[in-house]
């Protein structure tokens, strides 16, 4: 022990006598860790300068080699993590794992190796084009490459598509080519479909990149070329050949489809990863757009190394992307037809929706004109007298029976208001099956005053699906039966005026409620499909009795009541409406039906189409008859 000592302390003497600069021996030695996380810490917030202040000999273009890497592989963020530092005399190597996101493809993580050399006892960062990936060498540059998987079809119930790959041509803009604005706002808005601030915008971006193509629309090739004439020889237009989106099967589909179009600004902020600017969404209130995700799948990717000509030299990652899934939907092409050719007289806006009652699926949902809008399903109507099938069922829920005598004067005054019937129809005193067939409304008001309040009315309406969100795979308003103010409110309410509004999809699901004794959610798509959100809750069911007994009633209108001219074929119920809208002596009124025959419930909608027996019920006559 006392050897020990002593040599130590021989050893301090010494350094003593040599003087204070020896004292430099005892120092501990710098090390590569601080050098290395300083400069990867610097690589991930791109600080080029402070990355190149720790190099030993950087290039001239060291910041151009770390953009371009990023540029060409669009990465959004960067992010390196070190590892433990393996010294070796004035050579040290330091793992780290990089983390790169790259835009519209997703996360490459690999693992790189800078390499450090210590000179003059300080470590700097020995740089190659190794540093930035350890496969990287000179004449090699990034790039990445992304595809999306074709799109899956659209299916009807029977399998066919309604929509799937096909010929397309893609219209673009190309803004150094335009004679005249106008003349292209004026093509695109009339014969593309692009609405006007659409155009001012498409126009306005094709200003700032004059030189670039600035996509605009997805065309089937048959549209086009209905079109061809108009648009080609418009200056600035340009148009591609290619294979995209098709739609098939009946033309008034087209509308429950939607369309698959370049993603705009408002697509990118809505859908965000994995898109970008040049892929194609859908677009409109359709199943194209609300089942994006399940028929567009995600892209597949690669991460390059490639040569000056753009020879791969080899693949660094892979993303694997994933296909699109099939979607099918409820849609019988035979019944949409049936519905085209039953509207196609009636010469105005108008909406017939089919359902099967004991399961919800939407057997057609056409619209007449096919494009635009989709009144079906989002239409807000007064039902009228389709309504007193509701109030019909409360009024039998408070007692009341079919065979019980009321009346049916011309006209009543309840509240400070007078009602009367349509053309001052005038029954007497009649049984309520005959005041239900004849569509007597001042003898539903005298009963609804007396025997309901507004909260048994709304309540009533309730079971047959008003107020309660539908959920049919796409957009669909809820219809609503606001509680009356006071009797009058109530008496108008009680024949479906005042402030009820309903939709066609909602009056089919009314007939199909009568027929399976409870509402169910109306359903677009099949039980498997992708979507978002169930709906509301579904209501409680209706009295069995009262069910059958409306069964009962409405045939009564189809055999002897309001809708018997129109010789609907077949064992069908039914209840005509004459709904008053708007302004005007006399007012002017939406024709409806709607009705049921076995397992099928339907609803017609005329906008200012005049009496319901007359244009309604004669359209779903021709509707039955073309099954």
């Amino acid at each position: 022990m006392r050897r020990w000592v002593i040599v130590a302390v021989v050893a301090v003497v010494v350094l003593a006598a040599a003087g204070g600069g020896a004292w430099w021996l005892l120092r501990p030695r710098a090390r590569p860790e601080p050098v290395a996380a300083a400069y990867l810490e610097a690589w991930g917030r791109k600080d080029w300068p402070a990355m190149q202040a720790q190099v030993a000999a950087p290039p001239a273009d060291f910041a151009a080699r770390h953009t371009d890497m990023l540029e060409n592989l669009r990465a959004a963020e960067a992010s390196f993590a070190p590892g433990p530092a393996t010294v070796t005399d004035d050579r040290a190597e330091v793992p780290f794992q990089a983390r790169l996101q790259l835009r519209a493809l997703g996360e490459w993580p690999y693992q790189g190796v800078l390499r450090l050399v210590r000179r003059d006892d300080r470590w700097r960062v020995d740089w190659s084009p190794a540093t930035l990936h350890p496969d990287l060498a000179p004449g090699l540059r990034f790039q990445r490459t992304r595809s999306w998987p074709e799109r899956a079809p659209i299916l009807a119930a029977d399998g066919s598509e309604l929509a799937g790959p096909g010929p397309v041509v893609a219209v673009s803009l190309v803004g150094e080519r335009v004679k005249s604005p106008a003349a292209v706002a004026k093509a695109l808005v009339t014969y593309v479909g692009v609405s006007r601030d659409q155009a001012r915008n498409l126009l306005a971006d094709a200003d700032r990149r004059p030189n670039q193509l600035v996509p605009v629309a997805v065309l089937a090739e048959a549209d086009y070329r209905s079109i061809r004439d108009f648009i080609h020889p418009v200056p600035g237009l340009s148009f591609q050949n290619g294979v995209g989106r098709e739609t098939n099967g009946p033309a008034s589909a087209r509308l429950l489809v939607g369309s698959v179009d370049p993603v705009t600004a408002d697509d990118l902020k809505r859908l965000g990863a994995p898109y970008q600017t040049g892929d194609v969404t859908g677009h409109g209130n359709g199943l194209e757009a609300a089942f994006e995700r399940q028929l567009a799948g995600s892209p597949s990717g690669e991460v390059r190394l490639v040569d000056k000509d753009g020879a791969e030299a080899k693949v660094l990652h892979r993303f694997a992307g994933e296909d699109g899934k099939p979607l099918q939907t409820t849609l019988d092409p035979q019944l949409q037809r049936a519905g085209e050719l039953a509207l196609a007289p009636v010469g105005k806006p108008a909406a017939l929706v089919a359902v099967k009652p004991s399961s919800g699926e939407l057997l057609a949902v056409v619209n007449l004109p096919y494009n635009g809008y989709n009144r079906a399903l989002l239409g807000r109507y007064p039902p009228g007298s389709t309504f007193k099938v509701i109030t019909a069922g409360a009024l039998l829920s408070s007692g009341l029976r079919p065979a019980d005598p009321v009346d049916c004067p011309k006209e009543v005054s309840i509240g400070g208001r007078r009602f009367g019937n349509f053309e001052d129809e005038v029954l007497g005193r009649i049984p309520f099956s005959s005041a239900f067939a004849h569509s007597c409304n001042t003898a539903f008001v005298q009963q609804a005053t007396k025997r309901l309040d507004g909260d048994e009315l709304v309540a009533a309406a309730g079971r047959f699906g008003f107020g309660v969100e539908p959920a049919p795979g796409i957009a669909a308003v809820t219809s609503r039966v606001p509680p009356p103010s006071d009797q009058a409110d109530l008496a108008a309410e009680a024949f479906g005026q005042g402030r009820v509004t309903a939709s066609p999809l909602q009056m089919a699901m009314v007939a199909a409620t009568v027929v399976q004794g409870r509402w169910r959610q109306p359903r677009l798509v099949t039980a498997g499909a992708e979507t978002e959100g169930g709906g509301g809750e579904s209501p409680d069911p209706l009295d069995r009795q009262v069910a059958g007994t409306l069964r009962t009633l409405m045939r009564q209108v189809v055999t002897e009541g309001t809708a018997a001219p129109a010789k609907l074929p077949g064992k069908v119920g039914g209840k005509t409406g004459t709904a008053e809208f708007g302004t005007g002596s006399p007012l002017p009124t939406h024709a409806w039906f709607i009705g049921f025959r076995g397992d099928l419930a339907f609803s017609v909608v005329v906008e200012d189409g005049g009496v319901g027996g007359r244009v309604a019920a004669p359209v779903a006559a021709r509707f039955l008859r073309g099954l």
